[in-house]
């Protein structure tokens, strides 16, 4: 498996350069660290702590460490980084302190969702109330808690960007909320503890995104584009490609995870994503003009009248509380993102 682009390392670490002092001599704690988000947090916080001589480690919780390691050999090498075997629902605790911890562990596939939604939603909730404990017991100093735009249920057709503020909810009797519902109990669980035992912790609401280590097989619209124009095509899209979305490459998703933990308000919730909205039919164009001649293929034709479905952030909180910025643009980050995966299938 390819590492990531030098590019992308150093785009991460110019837009987080001052954070980094923080974490001097920190031990950082990690749920979620084999993922899609965890992997970009892994080697951007290793190339930090070679570039800026930080002396800090990682620790990061794994069910299966051992495949892993042979996975992502350049990982499981370094000294600064250490592998933990376990389920985050009922894992030991590792000794020591730990200063820092993210949490970002579950499978929200949509094969899941649909087949197992009790497992999800333990996952969320009782993984969830783990982390915090093992915060509480280890002396954590700030908590970033990976949640999901999925709290907020569905975006209203005359929304064109929702914001922190905006109070809708996921449907309770659809079982397809099963993951919105399980982030909502779980940002409540962060609420407690906050109050309760004054747990630093802040939380970050990702959309989509976008980059190298997207999963290319599962219900990312992206990642099933990049897959279907490396294979020649055609691009399919199972609805009627009216849908908006809006894609936050990967390297400003790292930055921006590093920056609200270090720098968010604690207690406070922070939409990650872009707000460059665009339907998934033009997605699945723009990915097509990156490989050649590949067909888009739409499978259903638009109902006249109907609105359009989004799901798009506003991000405006961000920007101003944390100088946060969509950075990387929706067209150089499927170059980049197909560029990876060219490489990783050669």
């Amino acid at each position: 498996m390819n590492r990531l682009p030098p590019d992308d390392i150093d785009h991460i670490l110019l837009h987080t350069k001052d954070l980094w002092k923080e974490l001097r001599k920190s031990r950082v704690f990690i749920a979620g660290g084999t993922g899609f988000f965890g992997k970009w947090l892994l080697e951007s916080f290793l190339a930090a702590n070679d570039k800026f001589n930080l002396k800090a480690s990682i620790t990061v919780l794994s069910r299966n460490p051992h495949k892993f390691a042979e996975k992502y050999p350049h990982f499981a090498a370094n000294p600064a980084l250490a592998l933990i075997k376990g389920d985050v629902r009922n894992f030991v605790f590792p000794h020591g302190n730990f200063t820092h911890l993210i949490h970002g562990a579950v499978d929200a596939s949509l094969k899941l969702i649909q087949e197992e939604p009790l497992l999800i939603f333990d996952t969320i909730i009782q993984g969830t109330r783990r982390i915090l404990e093992f915060a509480e017991a280890r002396g954590v100093k700030k908590a970033l808690m990976i949640s999901s735009g999925a709290v907020y249920g569905r975006q209203p057709a005359d929304m064109s960007h929702m914001p922190e503020s905006f109070l809708g909810a996921p449907d309770p009797t659809d079982q397809q909320s099963v993951y919105g519902e399980g982030k909502r109990v779980a940002e409540m669980l962060c609420a407690i503890y906050a109050r309760q035992c004054g747990l630093n912790v802040v939380l970050a609401r990702g959309f989509a995104f976008i980059g190298p280590y997207l999963p290319l097989a599962t219900h990312y619209a992206a990642g099933n584009f990049i897959r279907d124009a490396l294979r020649g095509g055609p691009i399919r899209i199972q609805g009627d490609g009216t849908t908006y979305r809006s894609y936050l490459y990967a390297a400003d998703l790292a930055a921006w995870l590093w920056t609200i933990l270090i720098k968010g308000r604690p207690g406070q919730a922070y939409n990650v994503g872009s707000e460059n909205a665009l339907t998934i039919a033009k997605l699945a164009r723009l990915v097509a003009a990156q490989c050649g001649k590949v067909e888009v293929k739409i499978s259903q034709s638009p109902s006249p009248g109907k609105p359009a479905e989004r799901y798009v952030p506003s991000t405006a909180k961000a920007r101003a509380d944390l100088g946060l910025n969509a950075w990387i643009d929706i067209t150089t980050a499927i170059r980049r993102t197909i560029a990876f995966y060219s490489a990783v299938c050669d």
